[in-house]
């Protein structure tokens, strides 16, 4: 795509060629997520998305450029669900893409044109806000949660990170958008230049300053936790042969010295209180390595009817008690939303066809040593507000087991494993990230990895030195302060707005009222006729 052109005002030939731009200028942000984790690309990526909707010739335009560039972004972030939903992925991609039409709006609005320096300072503002609305409503679990969010293509980048314990993921959201905005008003309009520059400065003055800022985590004590990721393993009785590995992984793990074993997601596929045998395979197990096992159930309890997701603690006498049921299911994949409506999903993809059920509350677990555990399970680990909650709470290691064994060679097992270097950061605790099939992670306190991945061709135990931490992040301390704010500067940026067309109104009102009234002219049989004759 000519940058130049579309900044200057000409148009893709065609509404054909002008959609098909939209939407490949949307899809070009992927390539900052992982797989790829082209990080810098991300505070340019939306550069091209941008100048388009500024060219476009009405604010009805730039929308349908922001519905179809939001479609073309989504499809590219989730583009790893069409084996599983196939058609169904459009229809998603779709309904999700018209949350970026106001956005579109908005850079039209401020960047339309031939902006003055006080429109493009407003929109050096307002823009990165308005980018959080549609990122702050699809993060709704009914909506697909929060996965692929801007922010989140910072996963790997130490400042950004500190950021991150600052204000969270959508502070960084906010900081790339506005390095693309002030961008895309450097090359587009020449009056614009000089705003954009002061505001890269002042971006780059106020990131410093809160890296500087920002408290450190209290690094304490270690702690020795290990993974166990059986690898891929299909087929007839996959439950009781994928058991069999995870049980012959852990026995590797005897005199390594072991607080805790982590096991991922629908590791144990049969309830526990119906198999005292598996049971007391795992208490076994527990004995000999001599540490707990944090594994996952999956299967249907027999104390209440359903089928559940659990984490569940396993000491050497046994289950513990402590279990953690599962609270946010993944749409389709775990439940069908409305699935009297949309039922027929399950007729063209992969769609659950029965409803898992939904836990109740959060749950810490003492696994000794001093040391309590937050566990999550599955896309839980992108919901910055769970994590948050644990730490708060007094979680001093946070834990996701997941499978993404479904997505095995996709982008996306390493794009879940991404999240958990934020969740950290965010919290200030180090996160475990403990899959079935890859990619397995541990990172620190400050979100940095710890020792090596286990990739989706890993079939391994490995140990890891976990340090534990202490004090409160910001992040944990005042939560989403970054969308309120976001929220306010949009809020007030609306009432400006009416404020202004009600006193133009108001003074169009008074210039009517002033004016002379010359009397109508009446004309009978085609002559005019003056009032009084």
């Amino acid at each position: 795509m000519n940058l130049s052109a579309v900044g200057g005002g000409r148009r893709p030939a065609g509404r054909w060629g002008r959609g098909v731009a939209a939407v490949l200028a949307g899809a070009l942000p992927v390539l900052a997520y992982p797989a790829p984790s082209l990080w810098w690309f991300a505070y340019v990526a939306l550069v091209p998305w941008i100048l388009l909707a500024r060219s476009a010739p009405t604010g009805r335009r730039a929308a349908y450029d922001g519905w179809l560039g939001g479609l073309g972004f989504m499809l590219a972030v989730h583009h790893w669900l069409l084996p599983s939903l196939h058609v169904f992925t459009f229809v998603l991609a779709a309904l999700l893409g018209a949350l970026w039409a106001p956005w579109a709006w908005l850079v039209h609005r401020f960047l339309g044109g031939a902006p003055s320096p006080r429109r493009a300072a407003l929109a050096l503002v307002v823009l990165p806000c308005g980018w959080l609305v549609p990122e702050l409503v699809r993060s709704w679990q009914g909506l697909g949660g929060p996965w692929g969010l801007l922010g989140s293509t910072q996963w790997q980048v130490a400042p950004a990170l500190r950021l991150a314990s600052v204000g969270g993921v959508w502070l960084l959201s906010l900081l790339v958008v506005a390095v693309n905005v002030a961008v895309a008003a450097l090359v587009a309009e020449r009056r614009a230049r000089v705003p954009a520059l002061a505001a890269l400065v002042a971006t780059a003055a106020a990131a410093s300053a809160a890296w500087a800022w920002a408290p450190r985590p209290d690094t304490g004590a270690r702690v020795r936790v290990a993974v166990v990721q059986p690898g891929v393993v299909d087929g007839a009785g996959a439950p009781e042969r994928r058991f069999a590995r995870e049980e012959a992984l852990t026995r590797r793990l005897a005199g390594q010295d072991v607080d805790l074993v982590v096991w991922g997601e629908s590791s144990v596929g049969y309830d526990l209180a119906d198999r005292p045998d598996l049971a007391g395979r795992l208490a076994a197990l527990s004995r000999e390595v001599g540490a707990d096992l944090l594994v996952n159930v999956d299967a249907r309890r027999s104390d209440r009817p359903g089928i559940y997701k659990s984490s569940v603690l396993v000491g050497p006498r046994g289950p513990t008690g402590d279990r953690y049921d599962k609270m946010r299911l993944v749409p389709f994949g775990e439940y069908v939303p409305a699935r009297s409506l949309l039922g027929w999903a399950t007729s063209v993809g992969k769609a659950a066809g029965e409803d898992r059920m939904r836990g109740t509350g959060q749950v810490l677990m003492d696994v000794g040593h001093g040391l309590r555990v937050g566990p999550m399970v599955c896309f839980e680990s992108a919901f910055p507000d769970m994590s948050r909650q644990l730490a708060r709470d007094g979680a001093g290691l946070l834990v996701a087991q997941s499978s993404t064994s479904t997505f095995q060679g996709s982008w996306a097992p390493a794009q879940h494993a991404s999240l958990a270097a934020l969740r950290a950061a965010e919290t200030g605790r180090p996160m475990v990230h403990a899959t079935l099939t890859g990619v397995s992670v541990v990172h620190g306190p400050d979100g940095a990895r710890i020792g090596s991945p286990l990739g989706t061709d890993a079939s391994a135990s490995t140990v890891y030195e976990v340090p534990t931490a202490g004090g409160t992040t910001l992040y944990a301390r005042f939560g989403d302060w970054a969308v309120r704010a976001a929220l306010l500067v949009l809020a007030a940026v609306a009432a400006a707005g009416t404020v202004r067309r009600l006193r133009a109104r108001a003074r169009l009102r008074r210039q009517d009222a002033r004016s002379p009234r010359v009397p109508p002219v009446r004309t009978v049989h085609g002559s005019p006729v003056r009032p009084g004759r």
